[in-house]
């Protein structure tokens, strides 16, 4: 699962600028979905939802809310996931799966219930709160309930500011960077315990779960992967004056980022190849969410989500509809597309159903196998439905044959009253609210988003609470 990828951000989904030559062989030996949703507009919900099989209006994390403070020895984590969640790790178990998960967690910090460790994976390697995934050169990450030090790197803030362009490259990498890219820790840890259970115990299946970091900001990436795209892209430096970290190339680093993150995907397909597990492993790509709108990502210059309206933190199609790819050889047909409105909750039944688990119960996904593997006829959702109680509050609800119908209410916070519709077939880009001309299917949507949800103290949205 990408971090902030944008729903064009890929080769196969539109990308024309940015390289992601792995992320395209897989959409060319599998299906790529193009109407598959986030659960939730940003990170830990979302990594809920998609653990839990439950929508925002069942979650039991529904924003990002911290356990600590952004200083060296503040208490890291966000708002744990509760011990008595069933998660998709912990079905995978019940089937006498190995499971591991690598990369950002942000579901519980040290110790506590949320803790990888404690909802059915039996290794854990990267970052477990959130805001130290903020600089990609942390000084530790965490295996399973200890903390491994990255001893060549040096603490520093990843929110800083210049006020002017510093002298050179160096000069950026100098005040910015260190000596260990978490993100190649991770990938290598990842990669040596896929080998290691292969090889140790070669009868016993494998889960892996990649929540990688990138491309969310800082922008931080080895130069190498910098200096492969066109220095005349930035004609100025970025400094840092939109949150995160300043960068001389922020452009080019922003792809080098997308670019190394399909490079991973790459190394994992490899080895897969390498190991001869290829042809029984089902690989799924997502992203948590939409592009980000600060800390110098520039989404028109790589029209990161086309004509999509929104970005990362909003309801809009550009904050969760989402590129997602499955590759499953024998059983899903290669080079194959499909409009199937879905989102984050299937996975947890969908995949349940591949290996012949009983998912639990109350969830608010559906299994996609049908269309995935082109079976018996699909039933498709009756709704999908989202709530993000961070900053302006907002409720969304798509419904209606083939996803047809979008209803909105984007602003709960201050003006509760604004209700949008839009028929998302023949306007993706939400440009037209068409409400007064639609009453019944308005109707419709305001009772469903009435019904849809259990409120939650803890994530509280006043304008749908009282």
């Amino acid at each position: 699962m990408a971090d902030d990828l944008g729903y064009r951000e890929i080769g196969a989904f539109g990308q024309q600028k940015i390289r992601t030559p792995n992320l395209d062989r897989l959409a060319t030996e599998g299906m790529t979905l193009t109407r598959h949703y986030a659960g939730s507009a940003v990170c830990a919900p979302t990594r809920a939802i998609l653990m839990t099989g439950r929508h925002a209006g069942h979650s039991p994390i529904r924003g990002n809310r911290e356990g600590g403070g952004w200083g060296p020895e503040a208490p890291e984590g966000q708002h744990p996931l509760p011990a008595d969640e069933v998660t998709i790790a912990e079905v995978f178990k019940s089937r006498g799966y190995a499971t591991g998960a690598f990369g950002k967690w942000g579901l519980g910090g040290p110790g506590s219930d949320g803790h990888p460790c404690f909802q059915g994976f039996d290794h854990y390697y990267g970052y477990l709160c959130q805001r130290v995934a903020h600089n990609y050169y942390p000084t530790h990450l965490w295996r399973n309930h200890d903390v491994d030090v990255l001893h060549n790197n040096r603490y520093f803030s990843a929110h800083q500011k210049v006020a002017e362009p510093l002298e050179t490259d160096a000069a950026y990498a100098e005040r910015f960077a260190g000596g260990d890219y978490a993100p190649e820790e991770i990938i290598t840890e990842l990669l040596g315990w896929m080998r290691a259970q292969h090889e140790q115990h070669p009868v016993t299946p494998q889960f892996v779960y990649y929540p990688t970091v990138i491309p969310h900001l800082a922008l931080q990436v080895p130069q190498e992967w910098v200096d492969t795209y066109p220095s005349d892209w930035d004609e100025s430096h970025y400094l840092g004056n939109r949150g995160y970290l300043p960068h001389p190339r922020p452009r080019a680093a922003y792809a080098a980022m997308i670019s190394y993150m399909d490079h991973n995907v790459g190394r994992i397909l490899d080895l897969l190849d390498e190991l001869g597990m290829s042809d029984n492993t089902i690989v799924v790509f997502t992203s948590d969410n939409g592009a980000s709108y600060v800390g110098g990502v520039d989404r028109e210059f790589f029209n990161s989500h086309g004509d999509l309206r929104g970005h990362k933190g909003q309801l809009w199609e550009g904050g969760i509809r989402v590129p997602t790819i499955v590759r499953w050889p024998g059983r899903v047909a290669a080079a194959s597309r499909s409009d199937t409105v879905s989102y984050h909750p299937d996975w947890l039944p969908t995949l349940a159903g591949a290996i012949g688990a009983e998912p639990p119960t109350g969830l608010d996904g559906i299994s996609l196998l049908p269309t995935l593997t082109g079976g018996l006829q699909q039933v498709p959702h009756e709704f999908l439905y989202w709530e993000f109680p961070e900053g302006g509050q907002q409720q969304a609800l798509i419904f209606g044959e083939g996803g047809r119908w979008k209803a909105i209410r984007p602003a709960l916070r201050n003006n509760p009253d604004r209700f949008e519709l839009y028929d998302l077939l023949a306007d993706p880009g939400e440009t037209s609210n068409i409400a007064a001309d639609h009453p019944e299917q308005a109707a419709s949507a305001r009772r469903i988003l009435a019904d849809e949800r259990t409120p939650n103290g803890l994530f509280p949205i006043k304008a749908l609470d009282e």
